[in-house]
């Protein structure tokens, strides 16, 4: 944990994305992250200033995604983490009655956009000769449960793809998977309803988890990795 470190969020504007933005620079780290929503983005620049960056960036676009890795790396160089944690779930649903759409929206995001964000930074943190790479599952994404198909299919992926990014990542780094636990957000609210006031806040489940995810290092590499505090 000593010492400033880059850190690079996507999905920076709500949710875990946010409350992990407002603790890492709490702690003196260098938050650099994107999100879709102007008006986040506009408010996160405001209120945290530099050093700190933050750009509106779609990563289903992958070439939205490649400019804004050239100017982060240009700007502050690879990262010390790489965290994917932007990702939408499906309207609960039976998945026959999913549509096609919302089907691949899902994918869009949180898969091909995971990979969109590794395909442009990883270079770099490799050169670099270290960071590592975080990218969300969750629970669902070791297990299921009827109406999410669509969303368990999409984190279940996240797990394999990190297991085999881990076997081609040099000496140095790490990728892992990490199931945050079931934390009270906008996306949990969509599936639990009133429910899941229960479960612990973003803001409270960050002060444990940036923690735990700033002493992540090569040793870890291929773990599938549960954050405290969720």
């Amino acid at each position: 944990m000593k010492g400033n470190k880059i850190i690079v969020i996507t999905g920076v504007t709500r949710g875990l994305g946010r409350a992990m933005a407002e603790e890492f620079a709490r702690l003196g780290h260098t938050v650099v992250g994107c999100g879709r929503s102007k008006k986040e983005i506009d408010q996160l620049r405001a209120n945290f200033g530099k050093p700190h960056d933050f750009a509106m960036v779609d990563v289903t676009a992958d070439d939205g995604v490649k400019g804004w890795a050239v100017e982060v790396l240009r700007s502050h160089g690879a990262p010390g983490l790489l965290l994917n944690n932007a990702a939408i779930i499906n309207k609960n649903a039976r998945l026959w009655e999913v549509s096609a759409d919302e089907f691949s929206q899902v994918m869009d995001v949180n898969v091909k956009g995971t990979v969109s964000v590794i395909r442009h930074f990883l270079p770099a943190m490799i050169k670099a000769g270290q960071g590592v790479v975080v990218n969300f599952s969750s629970g669902w994404g070791r297990s299921t449960d009827a109406e999410v198909a669509p969303y368990c299919a999409s984190k279940w992926a996240i797990e394999g793809l990190t297991q085999s990014l881990s076997q081609e990542l040099p000496t140095g780094l790490a990728a892992v998977a990490l199931n945050p636990g079931i934390i009270n957000t906008d996306m949990l609210r969509s599936c639990f309803g009133g429910s899941a006031s229960s479960y612990p806040t973003p803001e409270r489940w960050a002060k444990t988890a940036v923690p735990f995810l700033l002493r992540l290092g090569p040793d870890d590499n291929g773990k599938q990795l549960t954050a405290p505090g969720g």
